[in-house]
């Protein structure tokens, strides 16, 4: 019997629920951490960024208009699935980071309990940070946080998987739409991300992966006029400040880079950077005669 001819995987991009190819054609190579070839990866466009943004628009509305508790719902989902792949993050972290089996194992368990840990939050944040406020009159004054908008995501580059969940659960578990730019050296586990997604209950749009140098696909996005929040936690200080400014154009929020341990419990400093607060007032009333007020 003649030896078995393996099933190379053709990663492609993850753009409103559907896996299209960039729509320049172009690939790049994907390396492990010892310079061997892993797979070849679409190298995005400045289209498919901006068609990565329309799908996440489309998409805001029903996410954003969700219950929290059914947000939380999706996002353990998300967690099932990516605990039933676990082997194969396993393989393509530890390519990715030069990491053993071991320390890779550790990784992907804790991306994983990452993931459970942003679900669980989706229906306490607003208890946390909103509530009923003092007035100096016979008001209710009811303050609560609602979302952005869409949120472009510039993944880490040297956290592939861990350091991906991390500034991306944040952003949809307030009921964000996400455009993601994976590592540019490690994309893979985020590709592979996207496909778990697409197999549970995300919505298409909600979450949407590009692929390629993040310089050239971060620009636009940062400039684009319906991208209403960018969190820059993969790019250098250069691009940064190039990315910043560009996003001042429609005063875009914007989350500069800054160290980072993401073995760490997070705070909810990421889920609070990309929530508005909305304050209603509302008379209290009368009740009688008394002018008792409820």
């Amino acid at each position: 019997m003649s030896d078995r001819l393996t099933v190379l995987k053709t990663y492609k991009l993850y753009v409103g629920g559907k896996f299209p190819r960039s729509e320049s054609g172009r690939v790049y190579e994907v390396t492990d951490a010892k310079g061997n070839w892993l797979a070849n990866a679409p190298l995005s466009s400045r289209k498919d960024a901006r068609d990565a943004v329309v799908a996440a628009r489309k998409a805001f509305g029903a996410w954003s208009g969700a219950t929290a508790y059914n947000r939380g719902q999706v996002l353990y989902r998300v967690a099932e699935m990516l605990e039933g792949r676990r082997d194969q993050f396993v393989r393509e972290v530890a390519e990715a980071e030069g990491l053993s089996k071991s320390k890779s194992a550790a990784v992907v368990d804790a991306t994983i309990d990452r993931w459970v840990w942003y679900a669980g939050w989706t229906d306490k944040i607003a208890q946390v940070i909103g509530g009923g406020n003092p007035v100096a009159g016979p008001f209710f004054n009811l303050s609560s946080p609602e979302p952005t908008g869409v949120v472009a995501v510039l993944a880490p580059q040297e956290s592939s998987f861990l350091g991906l969940v991390s500034v991306l659960a944040p952003v949809i578990a307030t009921g964000n739409t996400a455009v993601v730019v994976a590592s540019e050296k490690a994309p893979l586990p985020a590709l592979s991300l996207a496909e778990v997604l697409a197999t549970s209950d995300v919505p298409g749009g909600v979450v949407n992966v590009l692929s390629g140098r993040t310089a050239e696909i971060a620009t636009p996005l940062a400039a684009h006029q319906d991208v209403n929040a960018i969190d820059l936690a993969g790019a250098d200080e250069e691009l940064a400040k190039e990315l910043e400014i560009a996003a001042t154009d429609n005063l875009k929020r914007v989350l500069r880079p800054q160290p980072v341990d993401y073995a760490e419990t997070p705070g909810i400093e990421r889920m609070t950077a990309f929530l508005e607060t909305k304050t209603v007032w509302h008379p209290t009333g009368s009740l009688g005669a008394s002018g008792s007020s409820y």
